[in-house]
């Protein structure tokens, strides 16, 4: 297959990043050297990754979070980006460098930690059907109960998911 016609952008750092317009997408990223962060670096880092989210952000929504869990040294996030007015997509590189440049400029605001906060690297995948999709949201709900941060997942204070109404 010629990707160079296809609509699908792949590039690569130490992994290769695949992205296809409109794609739903699991992203995991790691603090640096598995820097530990405390609860109050969690809630920034959560704060940030929501507020691009069309459900804070009306006027500049640049994607959909489906889930998202801030574990103490890594973030799982089940999100699909949004077109801007150019129709051209919010890539995910450009979505994450905005995320963990705002959160490691506030971290060291809330805990001692002084350098670099966050792996450069990242770990994505795009969802290819509804069961993967359903289970990479149930991964990304019991991760705090499997490493015993919480009973239940929405006991812990750094997940977040889309409730469906009606």
């Amino acid at each position: 297959m010629n990707y160079s016609d296809s609509p699908l952008k792949i590039t690569r750092r130490k992994l290769p990043h695949w992205e296809l317009d409109g794609s739903i997408y699991f992203i995991t990223f790691n603090t640096y050297k598995r820097l530990e962060l405390n609860p109050s670096a969690r809630q920034i880092v959560l704060n940030c990754c929501l507020f691009f989210d069309e459900s804070r952000h009306q006027n500049d929504r640049r994607y959909h979070t489906f889930a998202i869990v801030i574990m103490p040294d890594h973030v799982h996030w089940l999100m699909q980006p949004f077109p801007k007015s150019n129709g051209e997509y919010w890539s995910v590189g450009s979505i994450l460098h905005s995320v963990k440049s705002y959160s490691a400029k506030q971290i060291p605001k809330v805990m001692n930690h002084q350098g670099i906060v966050w792996h450069e690297e990242r770990y994505d995948r795009i969802m290819r059907n509804e069961e993967e999709f359903l289970n990479t949201w149930q991964y990304i709900r019991e991760n705090p109960v499997k490493e015993n941060l919480a009973n239940t997942p929405e006991e812990y204070p750094f997940f977040w998911q889309e409730i469906h109404t009606g």
